[in-house]
This record gives C-alpha cells, structure tokens and sequence, in this order.
C-alpha cells in the first residue's frame, strides 16, 4: 500500500514547505505530482517554483508548458498522472481515490484553518479505510517532526 503522509502545516504558509517537499522527493528518486485545488492555484505554484530561491532549481511544469512526459514535477488541479508520477503531494484540500497508484502520498493542510482541518482528518479516515500506511508530519519551529502514524 501506498505511505500517505499527512504535513499539518503551522508555522510557514504552503509556499515555503511545498519546495523542501517536493527536493526530498526528487533526491528520493521519485517522479512527482503536485495536485493543486484550482487551475489560478496551479499558475501560482508554477510561478513559485521559478522563483522561491535563487540558488536552487526545481525542474517542473503545467499544462501551460506542455510535455508532461518530460516533466520531473507536474502540477495540476486535475487527477491525472501525465508524468508518471511515483509520488502526489496534494495540496488546497484537494484529493484522489487513486492514491494507491502511487508509492508516496504527501497531503499537506493549513492547520490554522479549521475546516482545512476537518477536511484532512476525513481524507486521514478514508486512507485509512483504504488501508494505506500512514504517517502525521506537524511543523515545529518551521521544522517538520514526526507525531505519530497507523500502520495501515
């Protein structure tokens, strides 16, 4: 089954953890889908990606590049896998009943929205349902700390 990790954000929006996220998984080896809430969201984060930092470089692209096969990251608010994709990061509440077509999971939520909360504690119980191994991830002092996990 599929290791489902839940990052409950606390200290630094989702524009400052996605990039450490998504360096992790591609020093990991894996192809990765980062599935966004909306089409406006996924212009965002592609423009982030280009500019959170001057010194590194996160290989990636959308539908408005093209190329999707090429891609080591693909963001999108559509559940596809167009890059064959090994790893999904969902982000914005979004989420897919196909998780266990991938080897890693990573839904990352704003903890300080409650409904945001609500909302990841349903997809924590449907994954768990689904039998999917799974692992809690809470910032702490901008730096994420295991609390906890089910075996699945």
């Amino acid at each position: 089954m599929t290791e489902v990790g839940f990052y409950h954000l606390r200290s630094l929006p989702l524009e400052r953890a996605l990039p450490s996220i998504l360096e992790r998984g591609l020093a990991a080896g894996h192809r990765i889908l980062v599935m966004a809430g909306s089409a406006e969201r996924v212009d965002h984060l592609n423009d982030l990606l280009w500019t959170y930092n001057d010194a590194s470089f996160l290989p990636h692209g959308s539908a408005r590049d093209g190329n999707a096969e090429r891609q080591p990251i693909w963001l999108t608010a559509a559940d596809e896998n167009p890059n064959a994709a090994t790893m999904l990061v969902l982000v914005d509440g979004a989420s897919s009943p196909r998780l266990g077509a991938y080897a890693r999971c990573c839904d990352i939520f704003d903890g300080n929205d409650e409904a945001a909360v609500a909302a990841a504690r349903r997809r924590w119980k449907e994954a768990k349902e689904a039998g999917h191994r799974l692992v809690y991830w809470e910032q702490v002092d901008g730096k994420w700390q295991k609390r906890g996990g089910d075996a699945g």
